[in-house]
């Protein structure tokens, strides 16, 4: 059996950091990715799709991406079920990560003076695409 998901989308606000009680740190991203089909007004529709990611990756996503920024995420599909506040059981669906690689630059990379991405932490640095390239 395979459960493999690969999505390129932009953030659709700043990552959320939180911390479990054990300390283990998790962040939550929504990312909006394009349908490869237009609709029938020829427009292109856009899929919104929750993204969980752990760990120092959590704080990595946290600390180097914002609203807008273009990512690939490589991860796995999790349906989970839950009850709502009236106690209707609900499903939610999301990609829990297992890669997150920055796709793009900073808007303010010409400002910070150097040639390393994302402040110099290394994560994400054999990404040096311009523009709208993409990998694959």
């Amino acid at each position: 059996m395979l459960n493999k998901i690969i999505i390129i989308g932009r953030l659709t606000r700043d990552p959320e950091l939180r911390y479990t009680t054990n300390g283990v740190a998790v962040a939550k991203l929504t990312l909006a990715v394009d349908r490869p089909q237009f609709n029938k007004d020829r427009e292109k529709e856009t899929d919104f799709i929750d993204v969980v990611v752990w760990q120092k990756q959590a704080e990595n996503c946290a600390n180097n991406l914002g609203k807008g920024r273009l990512v690939a995420v490589e991860g796995r599909l999790q349906i989970r079920s839950y009850d709502d506040n009236q106690g209707i059981r609900r499903k939610a669906a999301e990609v829990v990560a297992e890669t997150v690689k920055f796709l793009d630059w900073p808007k303010d990379r010409e400002n910070s003076g150097g040639n390393a991405p994302y402040g110099g932490s290394g994560f994400g640095s054999e990404i040096n695409f311009g523009g709208d390239d993409i990998p694959f």
